[in-house]
């Protein structure tokens, strides 16, 4: 059993950054992949991005593909998504997720734990 948390969301200009953080709780943080994953009013929760158990490895959504950033910090039970260049479509509730498996996966339904997901407003 793992708890996730997020936190770093908030309001912010086209244009800006903002970084996210999701705190783990347990002691096989280590063991997981983790995800970001985002949700907008009215949409689907989709993919951002994953990075494996050891940061050896990534992916990210083609819509964020180098503008935001996807790094963990096992020492500290701690994955982060770093977003730069944010526009009006990154709006959206932001969810950490960890997968059991040292799959890298995209799929929503892969994952086994979730946050409880912190706001991203992107204004104009």
């Amino acid at each position: 059993q793992v708890q996730l948390v997020e936190s770093g969301g908030g309001l912010v200009q086209a244009g800006g950054s903002l970084r996210l953080s999701c705190a783990a709780s347990g002691r096989t943080f280590r063991q997981y992949t983790m995800g970001w994953f985002r949700q907008a009013p009215g949409k689907e929760r989709e993919f951002v991005a994953v990075i494996s158990w050891n940061g050896g490895s990534t992916s990210y959504a083609d819509s964020v593909k180098g503008r935001f950033t996807i790094s963990r910090d096992n020492a500290k039970n701690t994955v982060y998504l770093q977003m730069n260049s944010l526009k009006l479509e990154d709006t959206a509730v932001y969810y950490c997720a960890a997968d059991q498996t040292f799959a890298v996966r995209i799929t929503p339904t892969a994952y086994d734990y979730w946050g409880q997901g912190t706001q991203v407003t992107v204004s104009s």
